[in-house]
């Protein structure tokens, strides 16, 4: 479901617009290893553009998420606190802390990969998608 979107890319709206509730629309960075036979939307142009901040704000208000899943590593190293202020955006939202292995062995089932430019370690997230009716 897209709602009012600042998104500008076809496929990346496509995609989005195909996620259903509970299937996880991961953002990451440009190092992350991107899974075999899931759909990635690969918008990396340069070091850091588009950045990671960027990318998981348009999500955000473009689709309802409902939770959203986290590298431990991206806290404990302080990535995390590099995001640009998503922390406020995510603070309603139920998180799941996993190690960066078990985040990666669970990239096979997501809905969608999009990859940003961006060059901070651990800088990856899984947004749940939610519903627009309780």
């Amino acid at each position: 479901m897209i709602t009012n979107s600042p998104i500008l890319n076809p496929a990346l709206l496509a995609a989005l617009a195909g996620a259903g509730h509970g299937h996880g629309i991961v953002v990451a960075d440009a190092g992350l290893p991107l899974p075999a036979g899931v759909p990635v939307i690969d918008l990396s142009l340069t070091p850091g553009t588009p950045s990671f901040a960027v990318v998981v704000r348009a999500v955000l208000e473009s689709t309802p998420i409902e939770s959203y899943v986290v590298a431990a590593e991206s806290a404990t190293d302080g990535s995390f606190d590099d995001w640009h202020g998503l922390d406020a955006l995510l603070a309603h939202m139920p998180v799941t802390w996993v190690s960066h292995e078990e985040f990666t062995a669970r990239l096979p089932s997501a809905h969608i990969v999009i990859r940003t430019g961006e060059c901070t370690p651990y800088a990856n997230i899984a947004l749940i998608a939610g519903t627009t009716f309780s």
